[in-house]
């Protein structure tokens, strides 16, 4: 469940992915109609899979917030527009199978430590950078939840005092800083100053500007995209190594639509910066990585997911 879309996926370990569908989000609607939303792209993956609907063990919802996998209760996700909400009972109410929620980094992290390059990792942090910026935290091979279910919310970290004002409702935060969000909306005051862009030429007015346009106007070294995009890096490369410096982990490794389009401009950035302000152990121990799982990290983590609540082995 994602600030754009909806994608849902019917999968086993053994064969994989079976069959995919995807929605556009519609933010700011009832609750009722995105409960109603998930159970028509939940219909589309099981119909277009051609499956019994007894073959299907469990679905498994990955939220951009803070949930309580055992309560089934949302208790921010803003970048949807969810607040204390319950969506496990609601989904249930209209749908057959057994519901899980978990918070989608957490899923990203459970598909990439079972299924993706984490495999060998002990220690690992996920880190997705998109819509927002959201992290997960695998530690001694399993994931750490936290007191309260929200241990892993990196975005949430205040990096600049008096910053921007955050979908939490705090200023400064991490994610409004150098989400995806973040970048669009300081290169939108630039282009403002009617500062020359590629993103003009490509991007509408009022269009939403999308990872891809950011690629392809760094492939046109335009200044604009490339000043902020750097920036972000800078503070990503920055915050990873104070958590670092904390956690001592083996593995950083990073996702999320921002990434996925731009790693190789993002990452060299990132390492360079981790680098200058780690301490020098931890810098030489951690490995920083792309996902390569994709969107399919959080997908693939709901194989674990329903291993560990219902029992089952799909």
């Amino acid at each position: 469940m994602g600030g754009t879309k909806i994608l849902s996926c019917l999968l086993n370990s053994g064969e994989g992915i079976i069959a995919r569908a995807k929605i556009p989000t519609k933010i700011g609607g009832k609750t009722s109609e995105y409960v109603r939303s998930l159970k028509e792209v939940v219909d589309a993956v099981v119909e277009e899979s051609g499956l019994k609907q007894e073959k299907i063990k469990a679905v498994c919802l990955g939220i951009p917030g803070s949930v309580d996998p055992y309560a089934g209760r949302i208790g921010l996700a803003p970048n949807i527009g969810l607040k204390n909400f319950y969506i496990k009972d609601k989904l249930q109410e209209i749908i057959s199978y057994p519901v899980l929620i978990e918070n989608d980094v957490n899923m990203g992290a459970l598909g990439i430590k079972r299924f993706g390059i984490g495999k060998k990792a002990k220690n690992m942090l996920a880190v997705f950078v998109g819509t927002g910026i959201g992290g997960a935290l695998i530690l001694d091979e399993k994931l750490y939840r936290g007191s309260t279910f929200v241990a892993g919310e990196i975005g949430h970290m205040i990096v600049e005092e008096g910053g921007p004002l955050c979908g939490c409702g705090h200023k400064g935060c991490f994610e409004a800083v150098a989400s995806r969000s973040a970048i669009v909306n300081n290169i939108l005051k630039d282009l403002k100053k009617e500062k020359k862009s590629f993103l003009k030429k490509i991007v509408k007015p009022g269009q939403r500007i999308k990872s891809g346009a950011l690629a392809s106007a760094v492939k046109a070294n335009d200044k604009v995209v490339i000043k902020n995009l750097s920036k972000a890096c800078r503070t990503i490369g920055m915050v990873l190594a104070n958590v670092s410096n904390l956690m001592n982990f083996d593995m950083i490794v990073l996702g999320g639509g921002l990434i996925e389009a731009l790693d190789y401009f993002m990452i060299p950035i990132i390492k360079k910066s981790f680098s200058e302000c780690a301490l020098k152990e931890s810098s030489r121990g951690v490995k920083i990585v792309e996902s390569k799982l994709g969107d399919e990290a959080a997908i693939y983590g709901g194989i674990p997911l329903a291993e560990e609540f219902l029992g089952v082995k799909v």
